[in-house]
């Protein structure tokens, strides 16, 4: 998938110009399993092909590396490291390293989360604190992290944090739901708190896109039709669409937009349709 082909053009021309030539991106949870593709991974792809330089971050470096490769073959620029987003030290290390490699910073977009389906009765105190850890904390310290190095660019920059539909419309997945609704108010402060400083802060959710995090441990194929067909237009969504999404509110098209909760889920917000 290319990003010229979502336009429907051969090339990419001053019209289509994202203003994301030379910028810097951290893409926090870059990788995918094997070849496929996941939200961080299409963003990552994407950001490269609108002429963003892109340091992958996943915490197996093996999908990270598998990623920059994908960059590369696409005639992009990347690179990779590894680390456990949860820790502040390894988060310092991974913005260090973007600064040292290219001189500044103008994009994160935090992708890391892992779900839950079980109720608060049923929820273990373990794993609630380990989903809110590895959900909520890594956005907090990479963007504490971040932001300084933007400021310091004196362009501003611009921050994308991948929430879900399920903050809004809970179905059973109770500690994910709480951890992406967390995820949609650190979005809106961290726009109030910095909006001075030039720096964007936006949040996407996710409907039920079809993504290795949920097709990993097996999905039969009435589950699949079941998801597709609770979109209004009774499509099937992927990691490209939300990739899309990150690219555009990291762009200069998205200049006005700040602060914003941006839903991305073929109309499963408002249909009554079971979405699986």
């Amino acid at each position: 998938m290319k990003l010229i082909e979502f336009f429907g053009v051969s090339e990419m021309n001053d019209s289509l110009d994202f203003g994301l030539k030379d910028k810097v991106a951290i893409v926090a949870g870059g990788g995918a399993l094997g070849q496929d593709i996941g939200n961080g991974r299409a963003a990552s792809i994407l950001l490269a092909e609108a002429g963003a330089k892109v340091l992958v971050v996943d915490k197996d470096k093996l999908l990270a590396e598998t990623t920059v490769q994908m960059i590369e073959e696409r005639g992009g620029k990347a690179s990779w490291i590894s680390g456990d987003l949860t820790k502040s030290d390894q988060c310092k290390k991974v913005v260090d390293f973007a600064i040292s490699k290219w001189g500044r910073l103008d994009i994160l977009d935090n992708n890391i989360g892992v779900a839950s389906k079980l109720s608060v009765v049923d929820e273990s105190e373990e794993n609630w604190d380990n989903i809110m850890d590895i959900n909520l904390k890594p956005m907090f310290l990479m963007s504490k992290y971040a932001i300084p190095e933007m400021i310091k660019s004196g362009n501003g920059g611009s921050i994308v944090n991948i929430s879900s539909i399920s903050a809004t419309r809970p179905k059973g997945l109770t500690t994910y739901s709480a951890s992406k609704g967390a995820v949609l108010s650190l979005s809106q402060a961290m726009a109030v708190d910095h909006g001075a400083d030039g720096i964007r802060v936006n949040c996407i959710l996710p409907g039920p896109v079809y993504t290795p995090m949920v097709y990993s441990n097996g999905m039969s194929k009435d589950h699949r039709s079941q998801r597709q067909n609770a979109s209004l237009i009774e499509i099937e969504g992927d990691g490209w669409d939300i990739g899309k999404a990150v690219v555009y509110l990291s762009s200069n098209w998205a200049r006005y937009i700040t602060g914003h909760l941006m839903v991305v889920d073929g109309g499963c917000s408002l249909s009554a349709r079971p979405r699986g």
